[in-house]
C-alpha cells in the first residue's frame, strides 16, 4: 500500500522480530525405529522451521510428520511419491504457513529439491536439497548446476538454501583426502560461496568439522547452508549437532549418520 509505514512500539522504536531457528537434517532412510527419538530431538531443539532429507512415505516418516504437526509445526510440505514410499524425499515443517515456490530452471529431481516461501514475521524463502552421491553422476551434477544457477539469478529477497549437498571443499571438508574426490563438488561449493554466504564457514573460518563419516571413519562435511546476500547479515549462530538417542547415548550416529545443521537468525 502506498504510504504505508512500519508499526512502532510505545517508545517509537521499530519492533524487532524474535530470533529464528532453522534446522536442516538428513535423518537416514526415513528414520525407521529411530523416528520417535528423532522427533524428541527436534522438539528439544525448538526450531521454527525444519528441513529433513531422506524423509520417506513410510510409516516411520509419516508418524514423525504427524508428531511434528501436533507438536507445533503444522505447516508442512513433503515431496514423497505414494507410488514409491521407500524412495528418499524431503519434508519441510514450519510454525508458519508455507507456500511452494516455482523457480525457473529448478532441478528436475523434484523429490530431492524443494523451495518454499515461509510466512514468518520477517518472511523469507527456504530451499531444501538432497544431492545424489557420486555413484549417480548423471543425476548429481545437473542438480548442483541448477542450484548454482538459481543462486546466481536470485532476485527474490532473503533466502537460504541448504541440506545434504554430498559435496565439499577438497581437503578442508575431508578428514583424510583419498584421491581426486570432490572435484566437481569443489566447484559447486566455491561457486555458491562466491555468491551466497556459507553459514558455517562465515562464523567458523577454516575450522574442520564433519557431518558424515564413511565406513572407514573418514569424515566429510557434506551438509551445508547458504544465505543470500539479503540474509547473511542476520546470521547469529551455526553449529553441527548429532543429537542424542537415549537408547544409544554414547554413539555419535545414534540418531542418524548425518549431523544436523542448526542455525539461529536475528531477523
Amino acid at each position: 500500500m502506498i504510504g504505508a509505514v512500519e508499526p512502532f512500539d510505545a517508545v517509537g522504536v521499530l519492533p524487532q522480530c524474535p530470533p529464528m531457528r532453522i534446522v536442516y537434517w538428513n535423518i537416514r532412510a526415513g528414520g525407521g525405529r529411530r523416528a520417535e527419538a528423532i522427533g524428541d530431538q527436534l522438539i528439544a531443539w525448538q526450531p521454527d522451521v525444519i528441513g529433513l532429507s531422506e524423509f520417506r512415505g513410510t510409516p516411520a516418516s509419516q508418524s514423525l510428520a504427524l508428531r511434528l504437526a501436533e507438536a507445533g509445526w503444522p505447516y508442512q510440505i513433503q515431496t514423497t511419491d505414494p507410488r514409491a514410499p521407500a524412495r528418499n524425499a524431503l519434508l519441510m515443517a514450519s510454525r508458519w504457513s508455507l507456500r511452494r515456490r516455482r523457480i525457473a530452471g529448478m532441478p528436475v529431481l523434484r523429490d530431492r529439491w524443494l523451495m518454499a516461501r515461509v510466512a514468518s514475521p520477517a518472511p523469507l524463502s527456504m530451499g531444501l536439497m538432497h544431492a545424489p552421491n557420486y555413484t549417480s553422476p548423471a543425476l548429481k551434477y545437473p542438480m548442483l548446476d541448477a542450484v548454482l544457477d538459481i543462486a546466481a539469478r536470485w532476485r527474490h529477497g532473503p533466502a537460504l538454501i541448504g541440506g545434504d549437498t554430498n559435496s565439499g571443499l577438497r581437503e578442508l571438508d575431508e578428514e583424510n583426502p583419498l584421491g581426486p574426490s570432490f572435484h566437481r563438488e569443489y566447484a559447486f561449493i566455491e561457486g555458491m560461496s562466491a555468491r551466497w554466504t556459507d553459514a558455517f564457514r562465515h562464523l567458523h573460518g577454516d575450522r574442520r568439522e564433519y557431518t558424515w563419516y564413511s565406513h572407514r571413519n573418514n569424515g566429510f562435511r557434506l551438509d551445508h547452508v547458504f544465505l543470500s546476500p539479503q540474509l547473511s547479515g542476520a546470521l547469529n549462530s551455526c553449529r553441527h549437532d548429532w543429537g542424542i538417542n537415549p537408547a544409544d547415548p554414547h554413539r555419535r550416529e545414534g540418531l542418524s549418520d548425518h549431523a544436523a545443521v542448526v542455525l539461529d537468525l536475528k531477523m
